[in-house]
Parts: structure tokens; sequence; C-alpha cells
């Protein structure tokens, strides 16, 4: 199934990893039909993992060879990489600013929200995040066919495993909310569904973008590590650490940063 697998062109190879997060999401999204609220340990310790995993990924699989990819194409690799970085963070902080904007409007012109309102609200927000998330995955599987170290099939595989990890809360996250405002189950669940498909369409662009343009790998690659830190820092870790057990939430984070890790060095 592997060598299958490997034997496919990139892009394919990264719509199917992301079709796999999306479908983590939609798993997330089911939640709605079994429970009226998921253990928070258990959605926090998946978090914490998560975080761990793409904290590993984004030095491994995309700043690492990011910089040497720089260097290969006599660019500046401090200055490719630093900017890179930075805008793939700025890009997730404008969006968190463009929609608390529009909810604060939202919010005065309208008393009461409508579910509708609250679901393409919930929808948007993720989608800003989903979108770098799925160009991290094809840039992952774009960058193999260069020969960069740290970019492997193993590597990019592990980046979607932990992005899936970290989808299935978000999910969730998208689906009980509107549960419990009177939507029904199957309308929570389709738009708990609808808030990864965004994943696949990137992860395809990000692969084809770096296949066909070579000099954008670098910049590519540490914009989608820069998202990643961002979700990590801004999300993940702090959401985990609300958990009464902090230090076991940490343990988790650390768990994750090795496995990845493991994939990436040992196996890569």
């Amino acid at each position: 199934m592997f060598l299958w697998f490997t034997n496919l062109a990139y892009p394919i190879q990264a719509f199917i990893a992301a079709i796999f997060t999306w479908a983590i999401t939609s798993l997330g999204a089911t939640v709605v039909f079994l429970f009226k609220k998921v253990n928070k340990s258990v959605l926090d310790a998946m978090l914490g993992f998560a975080a761990g995993v793409m904290i590993a990924a984004t030095f491994f699989s995309l700043l690492s060879p990011s910089i040497e990819m720089a260097e290969e194409l006599n660019m500046i690799p401090w200055v490719v990489v630093s900017l890179g970085f930075l805008c793939g963070g700025l890009l997730l902080f404008l969006g968190d600013k463009f929609f608390e904007l529009i909810m604060r409007k939202s919010n005065k012109n309208n008393g009461n929200k409508s579910s509708l309102k609250r679901a393409v609200m919930l929808i948007s927000s993720m989608t800003i995040h989903n979108i770098p998330e799925g160009m991290a995955i094809g840039v992952a599987f774009g960058s193999i066919v260069y020969g960069i170290e740290g970019a492997t099939v193993s590597a990019a595989l592990m980046l979607a495993i932990g992005i899936g990890i970290q989808n299935f809360p978000e999910g969730t996250a998208v689906a009980l909310p509107l549960r419990r405002e009177g939507m029904s189950r199957s309308k929570a669940f389709l738009f708990g569904c609808l808030s990864g498909i965004v994943e696949p369409i990137s992860a395809v662009i990000g692969a084809i973008l770096v296949l066909k343009v070579q000099f954008l790998l670098p910049i590519l690659l540490a914009f989608a590590g820069g998202a990643m830190v961002y979700v990590v820092v801004q999300e993940l870790i702090p959401e985990s650490q609300t958990n009464k057990k902090k230090d076991l939430m940490a343990l988790f984070t650390i768990l994750g940063f090795i496995v990845m890790m493991i994939f990436d060095v040992a196996l890569g």
C-alpha cells in the first residue's frame, strides 16, 4: 500500500493526505450524533499531542528544508525564511482580526444571531486556518521531488497526521456549538464537515506551485512553517493548558514532538 502511494504523482499524494485530514475533521463533527459534550481531557491531550507534532514538523519538514533550498538557489537563507515565516503567521493573525471585526459588527446589528450566521462565522474562521494547513501538506509533498534533506514521504505523511489529529477537535468545535443553538444534528454535522473541505484543494495548489515554480519552494516552506507555529501558539497549546492537569498536557506535547522527530529523522 505504501509503495503504491509513493508511486503516485506528488499532487495526488498531497490530495490523498489532505483528504485524510478532512476526513478527521468530519469524524470530529460526528461527535454531534453521539454526545452532548466530549471529555475535555481527551480533547486537550489530542491538542497537546498535535501541537508537539506540528512544532517538530515545522522545523524538520518545513524550515530546515527551506534553509537548504534557499542556499541551493543562491538566495539569502535567513532573509527568505524570515520573510516567509512572518508572512505565514501574519496571514492567520490578520484573518483572526478580520473575523473578530465582523463578529463585533454582527453583534451590534443583530441582538440575536441566527444559527446560519453562526455557522458562516465558524466555517469562515476555520477556513482561514485550514488553507495554510492544506498548503503545508502540499508543499511538504511537492518538495520531495528536489531531494532535499528532510523532505521525504514519511515526513510529509507525519505532518498530515499531525494536522489531522488537531482537525478532530476543530470539527467538534464547529458542530457542537451549532447543535447547542438549536440546529439539527445533520445540519451541524454538515457544517462541521464543510469547515475542512478547503484543505484538499489548497494541498493540491501548494504541491503544484512548488513543482512548477522552484524558487517559490523555500518561501512557501517557511510560509507554511509560520502558519503552523501561529496555530500551535495561538490555539493548540493555550487550549490544552486550560486543563487542570497542565503538566500532563505538556507531556503529551513533548510526546508528539518525539514521535514526529523519530519519523522524520530516524525513518526519513
